[in-house]
């Protein structure tokens, strides 16, 4: 394995032809790979409640391979072939690893989000053309059945529903508690066939594909949903070299070997987990710790998970800052962590002073890093070895190209020089080939005539310094993340323009240090109408078809801001939720008499925080500067602190 800690180490690296890395031709081929290289190791370890860690099932890479021979064999039987589609809504289990994994053998996988409303997953598996289901049996505290009966009929290419009973991992009264509280549920009539998952797949042979299919590495494997508007999802298409290509370099970076045992807590609908963390752990015979169906959500997780990785001798585990802001109340104690190498942070940015306090209460590092689905997941990650630069998103990976430029217009005008600010372009095998519909690929691809192939538009503004680190300054493409969760303003903004008052409507994300940002909506209305917030919160939450997506708060102006040409200006709503949210922190803050505090837009910085403060007569200037250092660490916004 390499051991990366510069980007001279990286130059060095790519000296040897991708093609001579030897890498799998899909991604059926690295579980064939693994289970002949280490077919008795561990490969899969999963438990269903994190209140009772203990109790878990395991597969050996032997094992697991002939379960996804079973899937693939069963959907190849149930019609799916190489171009067809088999979505997924399911939580974390083992079986959604086999309907990933064993769809993208037979055909296409297409992993769909579980919190989506109906009408939402209606409206992918149509653009999907999904052909087959895979859920799950109708299940106590879970609504994820009832979601699937309301919109089967009304995607006219399903065939088949299979039905994965999450009861099979419960035993003795515990099982028949729930089948006694199910009692009559699922007898729904519908026009797709619905048969159960797990009885159905164990009829079918284990030891090969008996299809037969011999899948090349440009292939399509999956579809994965990076949300977009209603009436048109953006399904990015991924082929097996872009996921085969990006799980092994992300492993290579990690220099963890066969004896990587990677904790699993981020959800199988998300590249991040699927492909970097799974497919990555499996690309070198390593494994993988799977807890509960609700990930890091579910109940006792987070407060056992010291005790879960000491107890399963994890090698590293990933999550988003929000985790490792929640990670900071649980004390590690007394638990062994020696196996824990690393941590790896991604989708959303990191805090700086949540790494700080987290790597200093456990020994940790974190590996900050950067990805986008259209990039198959990870494109960059602070070095192991190397500096590890808190606020940057690290060095790029092995043999996949990125610089920032500046682009107008859709035109390219020219590469920036080391720390210019510019629009952060990839290219490489693990950059995707476009969306499903080619309505979603203008703009998507910029030609740089520097003689090689187009490089991908990712919508981030960024840097890169003198040592090859990236450092991203803002969004063009004004998303919300919300734990690691990208909203789309305008799937908020639409909705809104549809209630009879509402002339204008701007969403921006409200700064919050537990999720990182939160959506909130400003409302202009129509001359003469009249409406509230809270009825205008009311629609919002009967008709927008993404939970995450309800803004946490209308406000209704009198005029929304607008620039001399008449265009939404939404950074000024954007400052004044950050003057809000952080003037309200440097209030708790003691030692201050009184403080002014003013957003704006730096070219290198994006969003900062300008803060002229004064301590209180006779106060340490030093101490109260340092504390409101502290209380603000908590946002990934910059700050610039001034104190008189």
């Amino acid at each position: 394995m390499a051991m990366f800690k510069t980007i001279q180490d990286i130059i060095a690296f790519e000296q040897r032809p991708l093609t001579e890395r030897d890498l799998p031709n899909n991604t059926y081929e690295v579980f064939t790979r693994a289970s002949t290289a280490f077919p008795d190791k561990i490969a899969l370890t999963f438990f269903l409640q994190g209140t009772d860690y203990k109790k878990s099932v395991t597969y050996t890479h032997r094992q697991l391979l002939g379960k996804i021979n079973q899937t693939a064999n069963m959907f190849a039987d149930l019609g799916i072939g190489a171009t067809d589609t088999v979505s997924y809504l399911l939580p974390n289990l083992p079986q959604t690893f086999f309907a990933l994994y064993g769809g993208e053998a037979a055909g296409i996988a297409n992993p769909i989000n579980p919190m989506l409303e109906p009408d939402t997953i209606a409206e992918i598996m149509n653009a999907a053309e999904t052909k087959l289901l895979v859920t799950i049996a109708p299940f106590p505290k879970t609504d994820l059945w009832d979601k699937v009966a309301a919109i089967a009929d009304d995607v006219p290419t399903l065939k088949m529903i299979l039905r994965v009973d999450i009861a099979n991992y419960l035993g003795g009264i515990k099982k028949l508690v729930v089948n006694f509280m199910r009692r009559g549920q699922g007898k729904e009539k519908l026009r797709a066939r619905v048969i159960d998952f797990d009885k159905t797949a164990v009829t079918y042979p284990a030891d090969r594909l008996t299809s037969g299919r011999v899948i090349q590495p440009d292939e399509t494997a999956s579809y994965f949903h990076t949300g977009g508007t209603t009436g048109i999802p953006k399904l990015a298409i991924h082929t097996h070299m872009n996921e085969v290509f990006d799980a092994s370099m992300v492993t290579e970076w990690l220099d963890s070997g066969e004896d990587m045992n990677n904790y699993l807590g981020l959800p199988l609908f998300h590249n991040y987990g699927a492909i970097a963390i799974g497919l990555g752990a499996w690309t070198i015979g390593g494994s993988v710790v799977m807890g509960t169906p609700q990930g890091f959500r579910g109940e006792g997780v987070v407060q056992n998970l010291w005790e879960i990785l000491a107890y399963y001798q994890c090698t590293m585990f990933s999550g988003v800052p929000t985790l490792f802001a929640s990670l900071l109340h649980v004390p590690v104690a007394d638990n062994d962590l020696s196996k824990v190498k690393m941590a790896t942070s991604g989708a959303a940015p990191l805090p700086v002073e949540v790494a700080k306090q987290f790597m200093q209460a456990t020994k940790i590092d974190i590996l900050e890093g950067y990805g986008l689905t259209e990039g198959t997941s990870v494109s960059t990650i602070n070095p192991l070895y190397g500096e590890k630069r808190i606020g940057s998103i690290g060095l790029r990976l092995p043999y996949q190209e990125m610089r920032t430029a500046v682009i107008e217009s859709d035109d390219f005008i020219h590469f920036c020089e080391p720390n210019e600010v510019g629009v952060v372009l990839l290219r490489g095998p693990n950059i995707f080939p476009g969306y499903r519909d080619a309505f979603h690929n203008k703009s998507v691809f910029v030609d740089a005539a520097d003689g090689g192939e187009k490089w991908m538009n990712t919508g981030d503004m960024g840097r890169q310094d003198e040592q090859g680190y990236f450092w991203l300054t803002g969004r063009i493409k004004e998303l919300i993340i919300r734990g690691g969760h990208n909203i789309d303003p305008k799937q908020i903004e639409e909705k809104l323009h549809e209630h009879p008052a509402v002339a204008l409507a701007a969403a921006v994300g409200r700064p919050d240090p537990r999720v990182g940002e939160l959506p909130v909506a400003y409302v202009q209305l129509k001359p003469n109408a009249q409406a509230t917030a809270d009825e205008l919160m009311e629609f919002a939450q009967a008709n927008i078809g993404e939970r995450a997506a309800i803004p946490k708060k209308i406000y209704i102006l009198e005029m929304l801001p607008m620039t001399a040409v008449g265009k939404l200006y939404k950074p000024a709503l954007l400052f004044e939720q950050v003057e809000d949210v952080l003037g309200a922190e440097l209030k708790k803050v003691e030692g201050i008499r009184s403080f002014n505090i003013q957003a704006s837009n730096d070219k290198r910085l994006g969003t900062v925080v300008h803060v002229r403060a004064e301590a209180k007569e006779g106060g340490d200037k030093t101490a109260v500067e340092q504390a409101i250092k502290t209380a603000l660490g908590y946002y990934s916004i910059h700050a610039d602190i001034q104190m008189d």
